[in-house]
């Protein structure tokens, strides 16, 4: 199989497999073995639900109330593009006596909707509206381990963790706020074992992505947000204020930087003390670089007394930590562009670089995702990474493994000598 997240190719047997399937959930549920070979991703899912001490044999509560669902999701920021997901989805749902749902970041279920049967079938394992499908509160499931690994996923039959759902198939796709990357819910097609099929992950993840782009216009960056700095991966950070592309020098790139990280503001002296390694460099050499910033930037941008920024400025090292944050590992991994002004020493610039080099590549090795390593392992500073190439030789396919033991090993012994 080619995508370790479809659950069946397409000319696979459901029914052969099926029975595996349940052999194997019913070995791990007993003893906590895996003995009958499983996806990886459901695997990593088996054991996450394990320890979040889901029962088997559980169900899924109902968080929201009628009363506090209506008002929750009509002020949720995907009740914006819910007329194109119902466009897009419900004949499909229909047709097929499926179900269309989407959830927010915390696996609740804030709409429900399709094949009348499937709804009244639905509800028997509280598939309803106001249920919360989180891993950590339904085990294995689609909505749910889609926001736990932030990839399009999909779960067939007995690779549920519930054993009431393991009549259902189903396929999710994470949704993004277009601006932040920070994860706002996901979009889910539930029914029987015909969505057992690579289409049907395709189809939500095409699903997800249109509504990702009509959220981007129908909800607009909000306003004050109109500079951009991008400092992952250069020197020479590039600023972009009202449309007019401005390329920093490093000193400057530097100063910018740190005004973004301190947003209340910094005094002549922290400021001085958060630029230089050392004490060499004078307050009027400070001051004289921060005169001629304002100059290329205008007063409005640079203020004094405190220095600070006096808009707001969306950083791309802030992208990828809110990003983390929000457990959008992948997202994050995609506006990574490398180390936050690589050669600069700057003392705010070093930590900042180091927090965020740092939490991403620990979010990787915890993910376990060998696409995500790889990516890592095969950049410029991931190069030499001893804990990133051990991490993917575990986690590759068995074919990959031995090459990248010797190459872990191969980096194990340069660092050592």
């Amino acid at each position: 199989m080619t995508d370790p997240w479809v659950a069946l190719a397409a000319d696979a047997n459901p029914g052969a497999r099926l029975g595996e399937l349940r052999r194997a959930h019913e070995v791990f549920t007993s003893d906590g073995r895996l003995e009958t070979p499983v996806r990886s991703v459901v695997a990593q899912s088996w054991r996450r639900s394990a320890r979040a001490r889901v029962s088997p044999d559980g169900a899924a509560s109902v968080e929201l109330c009628a009363s506090e669902l209506g008002p929750y999701r009509d002020t949720h920021p995907l009740a914006r593009v819910m007329p194109m997901i119902r466009e897009l989805m419900s004949a499909y749902a229909m047709d097929g006596e499926h179900l269309l749902a989407v959830c927010d970041a915390h696996g609740r279920l804030l709409w429900v909707e399709g094949h009348a049967r499937a709804r009244r079938r639905a509800e028997r394992m509280n598939f309803v509206e106001g249920a919360r499908w989180a891993e950590s509160e339904a085990g294995t499931n689609a909505p749910g381990t889609a926001l736990a690994v932030d990839r399009p996923v999909q779960v067939f039959a007995a690779e549920h963790f519930l054993r009431p759902v393991q009549q259902w198939t189903c396929a999710a796709a994470p949704l993004h706020d277009p601006h932040t990357g920070r994860v706002l819910g996901a979009v889910d097609i539930t029914g029987g074992n015909g969505l057992a099929h690579p289409h049907s992950l395709a189809f939500v993840q095409a699903v997800a992505r249109a509504a990702e782009s009509q959220l981007a216009l129908v909800a607009p960056r909000p306003a004050g947000g109109s500079a951009q700095l991008s400092a992952l991966g250069s020197d020479e950070a590039l600023l972009v204020l009202d449309g007019r592309k401005i390329r920093l020098s490093r000193r400057h790139s530097e100063i910018l930087v740190t005004l973004a990280l301190h947003p209340e503001g910094l005094g002549g002296d922290e400021l001085l003390i958060e630029l230089y390694e050392d004490e060499s460099v004078s307050p009027v050499t400070m001051r004289a670089e921060l005169a001629r910033l304002r100059r290329l930037l205008g007063p409005e941008l640079l203020r004094s007394r405190p220095y600070r920024l006096g808009e707001p400025v969306d950083a791309d090292f802030d992208a990828v930590a809110r990003r983390l944050e929000s457990g959008a590992v992948a997202a994050a991994l995609g506006g990574y562009a490398g180390p936050l002004l690589p050669r600069s020493q700057a003392p705010a610039v070093v930590r900042q670089r180091r927090r965020i080099a740092g939490r991403l590549r620990d979010a990787l090795i915890a993910r376990g995702d060998p696409g995500l390593l790889a990516d890592w392992a095969y950049s410029p500073w991931g190069a030499e990474d001893l804990s990133v190439w051990q991490a993917l030789a575990a986690a590759a396919p068995l074919e990959r493994r031995a090459a990248l033991r010797a190459r872990a090993r191969t980096l194990d012994a340069e660092q050592r000598a």
